[in-house]
């Protein structure tokens, strides 16, 4: 691994990224944030696109969309992102950190953007089409995009063409974004797929399992949880032999675990996975045998509801994330509205040290209201931004390197954003930003800054998951 530098970026010596997690805290400040948008699934006929958001408070178009690049095609939906190189690749002085891969959800496309020619500008590079991906592996819906030190791309898929769940897997691109075909040794695929993380000094890979394409994309039904339909297991691989090697069942306590990350720390053996329907977040562990085992870490109890679709209300865990130095961890609760910051220095004790609200079905002025124990009903108190009422609830979350400012958008899926929150839809999504105290701890509303898709030129579009043109605690793996 390089470890050349300069003032924490990488120096002539060295390649994208940082050197070590702790290096990365001292890395500039962001200035720009690209996040997917989305038209797809909301009834306006215009292709998804990538927003380029300034985020710089001495910046005349601060708190802005800057520019979109609109893709070529409609009914993409595209959702998560991920590097061409990252951190991984820090020691190799040839590699460079230019091209983001975004996977469509349902199309099953693979955009290549080119954001290092002009990052406020990013253009489109390639276009890696789903019959080419179909024909070589058999994969569709592909979700999470990792780079590998070799220099190729790694990219979950949840699903055969036909959307079931048992054709998922892994998909390989190499350096010029030729599909290559699959990581996972022949008879190796788990039955559901999501999001995975690898940890290479300990030689393991795990990942996660949302459901059946052809059941979430049709909106979520408690049904399809009783027949079979979504996930409750981790699946652990040699790394980076692509042989499964471990199957941990998450029981009840585990129904749909999302997303995954190991702690930054390469030395690590232990990590977190959230489970959006348990609502809990889980931690595992290797053990002293070498297999790897878990436990419930956080809990999140269901609210008990009134006028709602069913008598108790589950947080819903849709994302969280790490600190870089993995002091705090941070989650949302995409129902229920609130995002939460917990000390997890003992692993075994998390601590909870900062709470707020953002949005949520049991805010005030909704009719569904919370009930506690003693009878007592009572709702969230949401403030408004800039004299906008905030939609739906927190979804995705991104951290700036020296931890003290988290993004939040508040799509999670177009079909989802529908069923739960129909004036997301109709409204347009929005960014918030929270101001982090992280030597205490504590999380606060910046009220000076307000990213509205609602005000588009195309209408209101769905925000997503969010990057920075520099890497982020999400996208970057350190070996």
């Amino acid at each position: 691994m390089g470890t050349e530098s300069n003032n924490g970026h990488g120096c002539c010596k060295s390649g994208p990224g940082y050197a070590s997690p702790l290096e990365a805290i001292s890395g500039p400040r962001e200035s720009l944030i690209y996040v997917t948008a989305v038209y797809s699934g909301t009834g306006i006929e215009k292709p998804d696109y990538l927003a380029t958001v300034d985020v710089d408070p001495n910046s005349a178009t601060y708190s802005r969309v800057i520019h979109r690049l609109h893709v070529p095609h409609l009914g993409d939906e595209l959702h998560h992102t991920g590097w061409n190189s990252c951190s991984s690749c820090h020691g190799d002085p040839s590699a460079q950190r230019r091209f983001l891969i975004a996977p469509a959800l349902v199309s099953g496309r693979i955009y290549v953007i080119d954001t290092k020619t002009n990052p406020k500008a990013p253009s489109l590079h390639k276009v890696v089409e789903p019959a080419d991906v179909i024909q070589k592996t058999g994969l569709a819906y592909p979700h999470t995009s990792h780079c590998l030190a070799s220099g190729e791309i790694m990219i979950s898929c949840l699903g055969d063409k036909d959307g079931n769940a048992e054709g998922n897997g892994f998909l390989l691109l190499d350096e010029k974004f030729n599909v290559k075909g699959r990581w996972e040794k022949p008879g190796n695929s788990p039955l559901f797929g999501y999001d995975f993380w690898y940890q290479p000094r300990h030689n393991t890979m795990i990942s996660t399992s949302w459901g059946a394409p052809a059941a979430f994309t049709k909106g979520f039904n408690l049904q399809h949880v009783a027949d079979g339909l979504y996930g409750k297991h981790l699946h652990v691989y040699s790394w980076p032999g692509g042989e499964l090697r471990q199957t941990l069942d998450l029981g009840n306590d585990g129904l749909l675990p999302l997303e995954i990350r190991f702690l930054h720390d390469p030395s690590k053996d232990t990590g977190f996975v959230g489970s959006a329907l348990a609502s809990n977040m889980i931690r595992f562990f290797k053990t002293d045998d070498g297999s790897w085992s878990h436990e419930v870490s956080i809990p999140v109890k269901p609210l008990k509801v009134q006028n709602w679709i069913l008598p108790e209300m589950p947080g819903l865990i849709t994302d969280f994330l790490i600190s870089l130095d993995d002091r705090f961890l941070y989650f949302v609760n995409w129902l229920h509205g609130d995002i939460r910051q917990y000390n997890i220095e003992d692993l075994k004790k998390p601590v909870l040290t900062g709470q707020v609200w953002v949005g949520g079905l049991i805010q005030k002025g909704s009719p569904i209201v919370a009930v506690d124990d003693d009878g007592k009903t009572w709702q969230s108190d949401v403030p408004e931004i800039q004299g906008k009422k905030l939609r739906g609830g927190p979804q995705m979350i991104q951290l700036s390197l020296d931890g003290k400012r988290l993004y939040v958008t508040n799509s999670l899926f177009s079909t989802w954003d529908k069923q739960f929150y129909p004036d997301l839809v109709e409204k347009g999504s929005h960014i918030l930003q929270i101001d982090v105290d992280t030597e205490k701890g504590g999380l606060k509303l910046n009220t000076n800054f307000f990213v509205d898709f609602g005000a588009e030129p195309d209408g209101p579009s769905l925000a997503h998951e969010m990057r920075y043109p520099g890497g982020d605690c999400t996208s970057d793996i350190w070996i």
